[in-house]
């Protein structure tokens, strides 16, 4: 399927940004942001051993760590500055050698393309201590995510200290207070899509997936068959506190053209539909003010809105591609369609 890739006033679609994207896609076999920890701990100083892991981003033994097969109920915080990492029910038996998790918390792993070019590299969001690194597509848990962590990297902190001696929140956070909120759009080519909502201040990861389909675990070449109902997504990770919902989405309607319906540019399939997948019904109440006004500017909006089933991860090849392949055009330029009538 080649991207034929067209500009025009409502897309603006930049030359070479998409095209011939699904033979590019099965070449690329090659990974994400998040951040904000909930709480932190004071810990002591590393030991030589723990800085070659943590701060010079060496790699353990296989079956040598201390966390790698073990399950008890606790958390997980990062060994250098306390930040809780990770939670012990998304921890599960990957048989790898180093410890595995399919979620960590909220804001408080950050995915970055590791210096080999090829991995993602996971560290934690508070202090940049080196982690390990996540894998996509691997089909081992439902969340089809494996964090691979180095257990030099990380505390177990077992659930019943956690009772009796609750985490210190940062001064600037409080603990009663969620850091982050989630959206998930829609847009057409999710490449495009996530690199424009990586720019926004306060947007902590944004993560290309599946969205809106019947099937489980589904992979790209299964939805470009256009029979998993499936459209293309990305799911953004954020601080409501130094952006808004109402900001992402009104960003959404003006990054694509929301007129057409199973279609970027030439290119028309049902993978690539303007859809909202909403989360609550405040954040559906506020994509029909959106849409309301975009109808009131004479625009016909065919954007799908929808309660948010199931978002599959895309493969890891699809994540940060605009990082990964720095050369190629954006397939998405904003259009302010709020501030005008449509033609």
């Amino acid at each position: 399927m080649n991207k034929l890739l067209t500009a025009t006033a409502a897309l603006a679609l930049a030359a070479g940004g998409c095209a011939g994207r699904a033979d590019s896609r099965e070449q690329d076999m090659t990974a994400k942001p998040t951040t904000k920890p909930h709480a932190q701990r004071e810990m002591p100083p590393l030991t030589a051993a723990e800085q070659r892991i943590i701060v010079d981003k060496g790699t353990e033994m296989p079956f040598t760590g201390k966390y790698w097969n073990t399950f008890e109920k606790g958390s997980y915080v990062c060994r250098r500055c306390g930040a809780t990492l990770y939670r012990s029910d998304d921890k599960f038996k990957s048989t790898c050698g180093w410890p595995s998790f399919d979620d960590e918390v909220p804001g408080a792993v950050k995915r970055q393309l590791d210096t080999d070019g090829r991995r993602t590299e996971i560290v934690c969001a508070a202090c940049g201590a080196h982690l390990g690194h996540v894998f996509l597509g691997e089909n081992l848990t439902a969340r089809n995510t494996r964090h691979c962590v180095n257990s030099a990297s990380i505390v177990f902190v077992p659930a019943s200290e956690q009772t009796s001696r609750p985490a210190k929140a940062p001064a600037s956070q409080p603990a009663t207070k969620s850091a982050t909120a989630r959206a998930i759009f829609a847009g057409g080519c999710f490449w495009g899509v996530e690199h424009c909502f990586q720019q926004v201040p306060g947007v902590i990861s944004v993560t290309s997936g599946y969205c809106g389909g019947h099937v489980e675990k589904p992979t790209y070449k299964q939805v470009c068959t256009g029979t998993t109902g499936h459209a293309e997504s990305v799911e953004v990770v954020f601080d409501p506190a130094k952006v808004t919902y109402e900001q992402l989405a009104r960003l959404f309607f003006e990054i694509h053209d929301p007129t057409t319906p199973n279609r970027q540019g030439l290119d028309v399939v049902s993978q690539y539909r303007s859809a909202v997948f909403y989360l609550d019904e405040q954040q559906r109440a506020v994509v029909d003010k959106l849409i309301a006004r975009l109808t009131g500017l004479g625009y016909k909006v065919t954007t799908e809105v929808a309660a948010s089933g199931k978002f599959w991860p895309a493969e890891d090849y699809h994540q940060d591609y605009f990082v990964k392949h720095p050369g190629r055009g954006d397939c998405h330029v904003r259009v302010p369609r709020f501030d005008k009538p449509a033609r």
